[in-house]
């Protein structure tokens, strides 16, 4: 298992990696954007545009390969005053559901994806089914995400424990 985690890692690393040139790309593209528009006063597009799709990707791409599941926005309410046991049924609960919602939309979503390359963007003619296909990947990275934590909950393992910090009462 050792050589499995570290690749693992390797990989998260990469994709960090991705995601930090995505992010300096759109910053980029923002500063030419202001550039051309007030010191050229000069409308260009493609520089939102391109901010734009980068922005759809660094969502998706993030959520699929880089964050990890105790950085995910939950409502803790619930979460932290419930036990582990509680935890544990709410986890195989929500990866039930999780699975089979994007299972079901999964052909749909390919299907529609795969249609979209009659369509492309205005200024740089991006066709939408590459710019989509992210979401594909996303929703394929969900399935195979949460099959792994509710068999891991169903298997017994402990339920991540909530962040204590943010639910007890400020001094």
């Amino acid at each position: 298992m050792g050589k499995w985690h570290a690749a693992a890692d390797w990989l998260r690393r990469r994709a960090e990696n991705i995601l930090a040139f995505m992010l300096l790309a759109m910053f980029i593209a923002f500063i030419l954007q202001i550039v051309f528009r007030y010191a050229l006063n000069l409308a260009v597009g493609w520089t939102n545009e391109l901010s734009v799709v980068l922005w759809i990707w660094i969502v998706l791409f993030g959520s699929a390969f880089v964050i990890r599941e105790v950085d995910e926005i939950r409502f803790d309410l619930f979460w932290a005053s419930a036990g582990s046991r509680t935890r544990r049924v709410m986890q195989i609960l929500t990866s039930i559901a999780l699975v089979v919602f994007f299972g079901i939309s999964f052909p749909a979503v390919v299907e529609y994806v795969s249609f979209m390359k009659v369509e492309s963007t205005a200024y740089m003619k991006i066709r939408f089914d590459y710019l989509y296909s992210i979401y594909v990947v996303f929703a394929a990275a969900m399935i195979v995400r949460y099959l792994w934590l509710g068999i891991q909950a169903i298997r017994g393992g402990e339920a991540e424990e909530p962040d204590r910090a943010s639910t007890e009462p400020l001094e």
